[in-house]
């Protein structure tokens, strides 16, 4: 049977275009909007984690219409290692990104990351602020890389970190001294050589005139633009608070009573713990007055007074980025795209607030290792959920891939979540798997190591290995740490010794050695 139509030439060509026209319209409408939001140095302090403390109704909020993760772990413990593994889907010895200097584009040149990917289905990608690691916007990567603020726009700020701006001038003055200093010695350095000042500031000043604020107001102009266009746009949008110095406007401080801060539940080094397990506070000592604080395996004790500023000021910074989100949410309203849009918020690693007698990350300790994790996502059945579920970072690239309905590409080595949308109880991985690269300009006894993780629902244990840097493969295996995940979630005591551990660790070393594809839920396989 066949079907005859008649029509002149004309009318084929502006019928066929408007077809095609259509056609691209649907299919637009068809795939949501991708709003990836990365939270630095965010560990779970967040009032849905449960945190007493913290002020975060936004977040709490977002929370609330989507699903939060609860059980989530970062693939290392350190900005460039973390975001290098989570924007690639591969795990850290895959990248070969094992610290803050390692740089994931020079090391892998081919590398194709999750916007590269997504733009490849039709996505519009656009970054603001730190997705990658610090001013490394990666423009292979992006449609639009890098789009800053235009005040902060310089030339002579181009390599500078938008955690370094202070809004005393007296500091400002300090700084470009100290720059100048530094550079005469060495001229490449972190954060351009900016990264100098006080721990803290508390300005009485408009939430715009810090830098996430500024950026805030970017990304709000940015998303109305992105709203008009004719296809779907990915953002990866950074906050860098959190991050130290804990600058933000003074009316965040306000919300918090320094005295009522709750200090840590375990101020003290895991009982048993090798001495190289724990980082050495370096990013910390590099602030003004505390270039003197030792070693956390040291006689050393902070202050009480300064740790309850230090950590009334990471709260206030939580609050600010909370108040921040607030505001760039209702904007989305505003202009009609909350509700075709994916937010995916995420902390990178966790962070030591006093904890185990340190500040900062850079171990293994899941108070290093434990980020926070929340998505909502258009015509989302199961709302205001959580799961316990063990998921990882590494699972956002293929979960977002899923929901989507794109192609999961066949190197990615994260397993989407998708499922738990619907069914946040079902069984599901086994394990999540982690790794910290200790050097030796950092190490308490100046050797180098690699210690590689493993969190199961009642454990998390850790071995550690010498490390040969230039072949990037381990050599002898120097110790490990087991911890009671049920019966001492605060890694008090490192119980791998204990005789009546024997055969946990046999079982665990040998789950750790079969790696991450051994812990894939069988519904995945």
């Amino acid at each position: 049977m066949s079907l005859r139509i008649v029509f002149s030439s004309g009318i084929f060509i502006f019928s066929f275009l408007l077809f095609l026209s259509c056609k691209e319209t649907v299919q637009s409408d068809r795939k949501p909007n991708i709003l990836f939001i990365s939270i630095d140095d965010l560990r779970p302090t967040l009032g849905v984690y449960g945190d007493s403390i913290a002020i975060s109704p936004n977040i709490d909020q977002l929370a609330s219409e989507g699903m939060t993760f609860r059980q989530t772990f970062c693939q290392a413990a350190v900005c460039a290692p973390s975001r290098a593994s989570l924007m690639t889907g591969l795990r850290p010895d895959s990248t070969r990104v094992w610290h803050l200097g390692d740089k994931f584009r020079e090391l892998e040149p081919d590398a194709v990351t999750m916007p590269q990917y997504f733009s490849k289905f039709g996505y519009h990608t656009v970054n603001i602020g730190k997705i990658f690691h610090n001013y490394m916007p990666d423009s292979i990567s992006w449609d639009e890389p890098d789009l800053r603020p235009s005040e902060y726009l310089r030339p002579e700020w181009l390599g500078r970190d938008g955690e370094t701006f202070y809004i005393s001038e007296e500091v400002n003055r300090s700084q470009e001294v100290k720059r100048d200093s530094l550079l005469k010695l060495r001229p490449i350095r972190y954060a351009d050589g900016w990264n100098t000042g006080p721990a803290w500031e508390a300005a009485d000043v408009h939430d715009t005139l810090y830098y996430d604020g500024a950026q805030n107001e970017l990304a709000k102009r940015t998303l109305t633009r992105l709203s008009k266009m004719d296809k779907p746009f990915y953002m990866g949008l950074g906050y860098f608070r959190p991050h130290l110095p804990f600058t933000v406007p003074k009316k965040y401080w306000d919300l918090y009573d320094k005295e009522k801060i709750q200090l840590p539940n375990n101020p003290n080094v895991s009982e048993n713990a090798p001495l190289y397990s724990m980082n050495s506070m370096y990013e910390l000592r590099h602030y003004d007055g505390f270039n003197h604080i030792g070693h956390p395996t040291s006689d050393y004790r902070m202050a009480e007074d300064t740790v309850r500023t230090l950590r009334q000021g990471y709260y206030a910074s939580v609050s600010y980025v909370d108040a921040l989100l607030g505001n760039l949410i209702a904007h989305m309203k505003k202009i009609d795209i909350y509700n075709n849009t994916i937010i995916i918020v995420w902390g990178d690693h966790g962070w030591k607030l006093g904890d185990l007698n340190s500040w900062g990350k850079m171990t293994n300790y899941n108070i290093d290792l434990k980020v926070p994790m929340i998505i909502r996502y258009p015509d989302q059945k199961l709302r205001g959920a959580e799961t316990f579920a063990l998921t990882e970072l590494v699972d956002m690239f293929p979960s977002l891939c899923e929901l989507v309905g794109i192609e999961t590409p066949e190197y990615a080595q994260g397993t989407s979540f998708v499922p738990l949308l619907t069914e946040p109880q079902q069984p599901w991985k086994t394990a999540a798997f982690s790794q910290f690269h200790r050097r030796p300009r950092v190490s308490v006894d100046g050797k180098r190591y690699m210690g590689y993780s493993i969190n199961t629902k009642d454990y998390h244990y850790i071995e550690w290995y010498a490390w040969d840097e230039k072949e990037g493969v381990k050599g002898d295996f120097k110790s490990a740490e087991l911890y009671d995940s049920l019966n001492d979630p605060d890694e008090t005591i490192n119980i791998a010794e204990a005789p009546a551990q024997k055969e946990t660790i046999k079982k665990l070393s040998a789950r750790l050695a079969s790696g991450w594809r051994s812990a894939v839920p069988e519904n995945t396989k």
